[in-house]
Protein backbone atom coordinates (compact mmCIF):
# COMPACT_ATOMS: atom_id res chain seq x y z
CA UNK A 1 0.00 0.00 0.00
CA UNK A 2 1.33 3.35 -0.60
CA UNK A 3 2.42 5.93 1.82
CA UNK A 4 0.03 9.09 2.67
CA UNK A 5 2.71 11.62 1.38
CA UNK A 6 0.22 14.88 2.30
CA UNK A 7 2.01 16.54 5.20
CA UNK A 8 1.08 16.41 9.21
CA UNK A 9 -1.15 19.16 9.57
CA UNK A 10 -0.19 19.15 13.32
CA UNK A 11 3.13 19.05 12.55
CA UNK A 12 2.69 22.23 10.07
CA UNK A 13 1.18 24.08 13.21
CA UNK A 14 4.26 22.97 15.22
CA UNK A 15 6.59 24.48 12.93
CA UNK A 16 5.21 27.58 12.28
CA UNK A 17 4.84 28.52 15.47
CA UNK A 18 8.08 27.39 16.63
CA UNK A 19 8.66 29.59 13.53
CA UNK A 20 7.11 32.64 15.23
CA UNK A 21 8.39 32.11 18.39
CA UNK A 22 12.31 32.04 17.31
CA UNK A 23 11.25 35.60 15.30
CA UNK A 24 9.99 36.77 18.77
CA UNK A 25 13.24 35.64 20.45
CA UNK A 26 15.14 37.49 17.94
CA UNK A 27 14.02 40.54 18.02
CA UNK A 28 13.55 40.84 21.90
CA UNK A 29 17.23 39.81 21.46
CA UNK A 30 18.19 42.83 19.36
CA UNK A 31 15.97 44.86 21.56
CA UNK A 32 18.44 44.47 24.39
CA UNK A 33 21.59 44.66 22.47
CA UNK A 34 20.91 47.50 21.33
CA UNK A 35 20.02 49.21 24.76
CA UNK A 36 23.08 47.97 25.34
CA UNK A 37 24.99 48.78 23.29
CA UNK A 38 23.23 52.25 22.36
CA UNK A 39 25.38 55.43 23.92
CA UNK A 40 24.01 57.27 26.90
CA UNK A 41 23.14 60.52 26.68
CA UNK A 42 23.58 62.44 29.75
CA UNK A 43 21.72 65.86 30.46
CA UNK A 44 23.70 68.87 30.15
CA UNK A 45 24.98 70.11 32.72
CA UNK A 46 24.50 74.09 34.15
CA UNK A 47 27.75 75.59 32.24
CA UNK A 48 27.22 73.41 29.02
CA UNK A 49 26.31 75.39 25.53
CA UNK A 50 22.79 73.74 25.64
CA UNK A 51 21.89 75.32 28.59
CA UNK A 52 23.24 78.98 27.97
CA UNK A 53 21.61 78.06 24.65
CA UNK A 54 18.39 77.51 25.61
CA UNK A 55 18.68 80.27 28.46
CA UNK A 56 19.87 82.68 26.35
CA UNK A 57 17.74 82.27 22.97
CA UNK A 58 14.46 82.39 25.31
CA UNK A 59 15.53 86.15 25.86
CA UNK A 60 16.26 86.95 22.63
CA UNK A 61 12.79 85.54 21.14
CA UNK A 62 11.07 86.72 23.96
CA UNK A 63 12.08 90.45 22.45
CA UNK A 64 10.91 89.05 18.98
CA UNK A 65 7.39 88.26 20.18
CA UNK A 66 7.48 91.58 22.26
CA UNK A 67 8.12 93.48 18.36
CA UNK A 68 5.87 91.09 16.30
CA UNK A 69 2.92 92.40 18.84
CA UNK A 70 3.77 96.13 18.68
CA UNK A 71 3.94 96.29 14.69
CA UNK A 72 0.79 93.81 14.49
CA UNK A 73 -1.33 96.68 16.18
CA UNK A 74 0.82 99.48 14.66
CA UNK A 75 -0.22 98.83 10.87
CA UNK A 76 -2.93 96.94 8.41
CA UNK A 77 -0.73 96.15 6.33
CA UNK A 78 -1.60 92.16 5.14
CA UNK A 79 1.43 90.92 4.90
CA UNK A 80 3.62 92.42 7.93
CA UNK A 81 0.30 91.10 10.47
CA UNK A 82 0.94 88.04 9.15
CA UNK A 83 4.78 87.83 9.19
CA UNK A 84 3.91 89.30 12.69
CA UNK A 85 1.86 86.97 13.46
CA UNK A 86 4.21 83.90 12.60
CA UNK A 87 7.23 85.37 14.14
CA UNK A 88 5.27 85.58 17.59
CA UNK A 89 3.90 81.77 17.12
CA UNK A 90 6.34 80.62 16.27
CA UNK A 91 9.26 82.07 18.53
CA UNK A 92 6.70 81.75 21.59
CA UNK A 93 6.31 77.79 21.05
CA UNK A 94 9.99 77.50 20.32
CA UNK A 95 10.62 79.16 24.02
CA UNK A 96 8.46 76.85 25.57
CA UNK A 97 10.64 74.19 24.33
CA UNK A 98 13.72 75.51 26.11
CA UNK A 99 11.84 76.07 28.60
CA UNK A 100 10.90 72.64 28.55
CA UNK A 101 14.55 71.25 28.08
CA UNK A 102 15.81 73.20 30.87
CA UNK A 103 13.34 71.96 33.28
CA UNK A 104 13.44 68.31 32.12
CA UNK A 105 17.56 68.31 32.39
CA UNK A 106 16.83 69.81 36.15
CA UNK A 107 18.33 72.80 35.84
CA UNK A 108 17.17 76.23 37.02
CA UNK A 109 15.73 78.87 34.04
CA UNK A 110 18.01 81.71 35.94
CA UNK A 111 21.40 81.70 34.35
CA UNK A 112 24.24 81.24 37.01
CA UNK A 113 27.28 82.90 34.32
CA UNK A 114 26.61 86.22 32.77
CA UNK A 115 24.82 86.04 29.13
CA UNK A 116 26.78 84.67 25.63
CA UNK A 117 29.51 82.90 28.04
CA UNK A 118 28.34 79.82 26.03
CA UNK A 119 29.72 81.68 22.71
CA UNK A 120 32.78 82.93 23.96
CA UNK A 121 33.79 79.35 24.21
CA UNK A 122 35.49 77.44 21.60
CA UNK A 123 33.23 75.03 19.31
CA UNK A 124 33.58 70.94 20.15
CA UNK A 125 36.86 69.87 18.60
CA UNK A 126 38.24 73.47 18.47
CA UNK A 127 41.30 75.45 19.58
CA UNK A 128 40.96 78.14 22.76
CA UNK A 129 41.75 80.56 19.94
CA UNK A 130 39.37 78.60 17.39
CA UNK A 131 36.34 80.04 17.47
CA UNK A 132 34.60 78.24 14.34
CA UNK A 133 32.10 80.29 12.15
CA UNK A 134 30.65 82.33 14.94
CA UNK A 135 31.87 85.36 16.07
CA UNK A 136 33.59 86.15 19.02
CA UNK A 137 31.58 87.19 22.02
CA UNK A 138 33.05 87.89 25.84
CA UNK A 139 30.59 86.61 28.41
CA UNK A 140 28.00 89.31 29.54
CA UNK A 141 28.19 91.06 26.14
CA UNK A 142 25.12 91.90 24.59
CA UNK A 143 23.34 89.49 22.59
CA UNK A 144 24.02 89.64 18.62
CA UNK A 145 20.75 91.46 16.32
CA UNK A 146 18.62 93.07 19.82
CA UNK A 147 17.05 95.80 19.71
CA UNK A 148 17.97 98.56 22.20
CA UNK A 149 15.45 99.97 24.39
CA UNK A 150 15.53 103.00 22.54
CA UNK A 151 15.04 101.89 19.38
CA UNK A 152 11.81 99.86 20.94
CA UNK A 153 10.30 103.24 22.26
CA UNK A 154 10.63 104.25 18.87
CA UNK A 155 8.92 101.32 17.30
CA UNK A 156 5.94 101.75 19.91
CA UNK A 157 5.79 105.63 18.66
CA UNK A 158 5.17 104.76 15.84
CA UNK A 159 2.51 103.91 12.97
CA UNK A 160 2.36 102.68 9.47
CA UNK A 161 4.59 102.45 6.60
CA UNK A 162 7.42 104.57 9.29
CA UNK A 163 6.39 101.63 11.63
CA UNK A 164 6.54 98.93 9.52
CA UNK A 165 9.96 100.20 7.62
CA UNK A 166 11.52 100.03 11.47
CA UNK A 167 10.22 97.04 12.56
CA UNK A 168 11.53 95.12 9.25
CA UNK A 169 14.64 96.55 9.86
CA UNK A 170 15.08 95.85 13.58
CA UNK A 171 13.70 92.40 12.55
CA UNK A 172 16.44 91.75 9.90
CA UNK A 173 19.06 92.54 12.41
CA UNK A 174 17.06 90.48 15.27
CA UNK A 175 16.61 87.63 12.94
CA UNK A 176 20.50 87.91 11.56
CA UNK A 177 21.65 87.40 15.36
CA UNK A 178 19.61 84.60 16.05
CA UNK A 179 20.41 82.32 13.21
CA UNK A 180 24.37 83.66 14.27
CA UNK A 181 23.38 82.05 18.00
CA UNK A 182 21.40 79.05 16.29
CA UNK A 183 24.78 78.18 13.73
CA UNK A 184 26.74 78.50 17.18
CA UNK A 185 25.24 75.73 19.35
CA UNK A 186 25.08 73.71 16.09
CA UNK A 187 29.11 74.10 16.54
CA UNK A 188 29.27 73.33 19.95
CA UNK A 189 26.54 70.35 21.20
CA UNK A 190 25.83 66.67 20.33
CA UNK A 191 22.42 66.88 21.46
CA UNK A 192 20.04 66.05 19.14
CA UNK A 193 17.06 67.52 19.99
CA UNK A 194 19.09 70.90 20.33
CA UNK A 195 20.15 70.50 17.32
CA UNK A 196 16.94 70.01 15.46
CA UNK A 197 15.31 72.82 16.82
CA UNK A 198 19.13 74.95 16.41
CA UNK A 199 18.84 73.80 12.58
CA UNK A 200 15.00 74.57 12.06
CA UNK A 201 15.83 78.22 13.51
CA UNK A 202 18.45 78.59 10.64
CA UNK A 203 16.13 77.54 8.18
CA UNK A 204 12.51 79.70 9.28
CA UNK A 205 14.67 82.63 9.95
CA UNK A 206 17.19 83.06 6.91
CA UNK A 207 13.99 82.47 4.61
CA UNK A 208 12.77 85.16 6.67
CA UNK A 209 15.43 87.81 6.22
CA UNK A 210 14.43 87.31 2.61
CA UNK A 211 11.16 87.88 2.71
CA UNK A 212 11.15 90.86 5.15
CA UNK A 213 14.29 92.39 2.52
CA UNK A 214 12.01 92.19 0.18
CA UNK A 215 9.41 93.75 2.18
CA UNK A 216 11.18 96.67 3.46
CA UNK A 217 12.80 97.08 -0.49
CA UNK A 218 9.16 98.31 -1.37
CA UNK A 219 8.93 100.71 1.52
CA UNK A 220 12.16 103.00 1.28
Amino acid sequence: MARDASPDPGRRTRLAVAAVLTAIGLVAASLVIGRVSAPVMSDPIDSSAEAGFARDMQVHHQQAVEMALVIRDATNDPEVRLLAYDIATSQAQQSGQMFGWLADWGLSQAATEPSMTWMSRPPLGASSHDMGGSMPHSPGSAMPGLATREQLTQLSASEGVDAERLFLRLMIAHHEGGVEMAKAIVERSTNRVVLDLANSIVKAQSSEITFMRELLATRR
